[in-house]
């Protein structure tokens, strides 16, 4: 573990992989710390946003260096079921790469439950992990300009949903009618790190 400060009032984790993050997080959350006002993992880090008149940065260095991985257990119980049309362009295409039936990687991603690793590339998008390796795809080798709000895709170890219509690189199994993002809604988000999800094919 590598702590940095993070300008002028936020801290910033360095962990070995993803799966540190997760359990650092859930174990942050779960007993917060005083002074903490957010935390914002990603693939490799915790980035934790301070107040800066109650938070003593070196206390909180200290007491986040004092978790244990053993107590770092998702206590997250929030979970959502996201419907989804199992037609993308790309389903065939992750057959073929993944060994399995289009009918199998359906299985596969409504089979196993994901969670919100962390959030990036546009308000709204959240990339979930899952224990299963089965869907593991590369990126296509070109991106497309235009990808549908609600699409759903693959990448490497993570599944998405696109929250608007924007370029993307991942592979598109299929597409959802709810919204990922709305500024009206409190949380605007649905995928905020920790949530898990269950994929449900809509026939």
């Amino acid at each position: 573990m590598r702590v940095l400060p993070c300008a002028d009032s936020g801290l910033l984790v360095e962990l070995d992989d993803l799966d540190e993050v997760r359990r650092l997080h859930a174990a942050l959350r779960a007993a917060p710390l005083p002074g903490v006002l957010d935390l914002v993992p990603a693939a490799r880090t915790l980035l934790l946003r301070l107040d800066p008149l109650r938070a003593d940065a070196e206390e909180i260095e200290q007491a986040v260096r004092q978790v244990r991985p053993a107590e770092a257990t998702s206590h997250d119980s929030e979970s959502l079921v996201i419907p989804v049309t199992y037609d993308g362009e790309d389903l065939d295409a992750v057959a073929r790469l993944t060994g399995l039936t289009p009918g199998q990687v359906i299985a596969e991603h409504t089979g196993v439950e994901w969670t919100v690793a962390f959030g990036g590339f546009a308000p709204g998008f959240g990339y979930l992990t899952c224990d299963s390796n089965r869907l593991e795809v590369p990126r296509r080798t070109e991106s497309r300009t235009r990808v549908p709000a609600g699409a759903v895709g693959l990448a490497g170890a993570f599944s998405g949903v696109y929250p608007r219509e924007s370029p993307g690189g991942w592979q598109l199994i299929g597409r959802t009618e709810l919204e990922m993002w709305r500024v009206d809604r409190d949380p605007p988000a649905l995928l905020r790190p920790g949530v898990r999800v269950r994929f449900q094919e809509v026939t």
